[in-house]
């Protein structure tokens, strides 16, 4: 009964979301904030502008120069963005850096307030707990996660949680060490999942948002198939459901969530590629549309997005397309606050491509609009 209960109220909180968006307009203007790699003509991090109406992109700028801001997070409230440092030399006995920037709300400047260590080598991911206090990031070539608490004028404080991952798997030229790959938390704020590439898991740990603190759950991780290597990972809007994507396998895996337990359950994983493997494909972004109708995945390789269908009861994935990116390389991409746009960052022919979101199908419709930008390998997005 109870169960039945907080489904149908998850319904209708994802129509009321629905509805809302559909009244309360678009926003007056999408400020998009790109993450890079250095070298060739990238200078750190740049911002753009998105038409929320046409989806046309312009006004390609500098927001902060910085080396190998690989992957960006937006603080809830709009004011503050924190970027990895990744290191160059691959020196995995190293540590990684966090950098805090304050935004400028007229001009979308970007403004550096410090950086922090993130306890391990090779920061690939992170992001900024709902309550706003910590960010908590990834880190690829350490093997481990972190968190680091937020001041109140948005630089970062103390590290106030660490834990390094242990183990192996089956693809030795990837998997013979860990390799956290991304760290999200829960809709309620009360778990961080972590997907380690490196050992086949996704690792569940409660999250004390008071405190920052990360702790083992019981039980403590979800086991993929052997040699999929786990990359990201997307809770659904509901809570019911969360999805990771496997970068070796090409495969998404869909899990049941109970939010009590801080339990991720298989319910089915599926291929990203529309005919079985593609020789050199890998994997890289996931995300669940806001409407928690669609899935969307990123193929390295065969160039596309992969599009899904979700039931809403089970939680089951079923292929609707495979949209090419206008590119190679789409390492990452983002779906815009109003829901309407997908921006495809393909990393080797440094352009981003936006796609109309069919609210129907889930299906994507090239806009025709693209804009190059060095070595994008992030999109985030403040809406105005």
């Amino acid at each position: 009964m109870k169960q039945a209960l907080r489904r149908a109220l998850s319904s209708l909180l994802l129509l009321a979301l629905v509805s809302c968006s559909l009244l309360d307009g678009r926003p007056e203007r999408i400020d998009v904030y790109v993450g890079t790699y250095s070298g060739g003509t990238s200078e750190g991090i740049y911002r753009l502008d998105l038409d929320p109406k046409s989806g046309a992109l312009s006004g390609l700028r500098v927001a902060a120069k910085t080396k190998n801001p690989s992957f960006l997070a937006i603080h809830p409230n709009g004011r503050n963005l924190y970027a990895v440092g990744e290191h160059t030399d691959l020196d995995f006995k190293k540590s990684g850096a966090i950098v805090a920037y304050a935004i400028d709300p007229a001009t979308g400047k970007l403004s550096e307030l410090n950086s922090a260590p993130s306890g391990g080598a090779g920061p690939c991911h992170l992001v900024v707990d709902r309550s706003g206090r910590s960010v908590l990031a990834a880190n690829y070539g350490g093997g481990s996660v972190c968190a680091l608490r937020i001041r109140d004028d948005g630089s970062l404080g103390a590290m106030s949680a660490f834990v390094q991952h242990h183990g192996s798997s089956a693809e030795k030229s990837r998997q013979s060490e860990p390799h956290a790959h991304s760290i999200n938390v829960d809709p309620e704020n009360r778990f961080a999942c972590a997907a380690d590439l490196g050992v086949d898991k996704v690792l569940v740990y409660r999250f004390d948002s008071e405190q920052g603190t990360l702790a083992a759950n019981d039980p403590p991780a979800a086991e993929v198939t052997p040699g999929s290597g786990p990359r990201h990972f997307a809770f659904h809007p509901s809570g019911r459901f969360a999805y990771v994507i496997n970068e070796l396998a090409s495969t998404v895996t869909a899990f049941t969530w109970d939010a009590l337990a801080g339990k991720l359950a298989e319910i089915q994983t599926i291929s990203t590629l529309p005919a079985g493997p593609v020789a050199g494909n890998s994997t890289a972004e996931v995300s669940v549309h806001r409407s928690g109708r669609f899935l969307y995945g990123s193929n390295r390789g065969h160039d596309s997005i992969a599009v899904f269908r979700i039931d809403q009861e089970s939680g089951r994935l079923t292929h609707v397309e495979n949209e090419p990116t206008g590119g190679k390389t789409p390492r990452n991409f983002a779906i815009d606050p109003t829901g309407t746009f997908l921006l495809a960052a393909n990393q080797a022919t440094e352009n981003i491509v936006v796609f109309r979101i069919d609210e129907d199908s889930g299906a994507l419709e090239s806009t025709g609009h693209q804009l190059e930008v060095p070595k994008p390998v992030c999109v985030r997005f403040v809406a105005r």
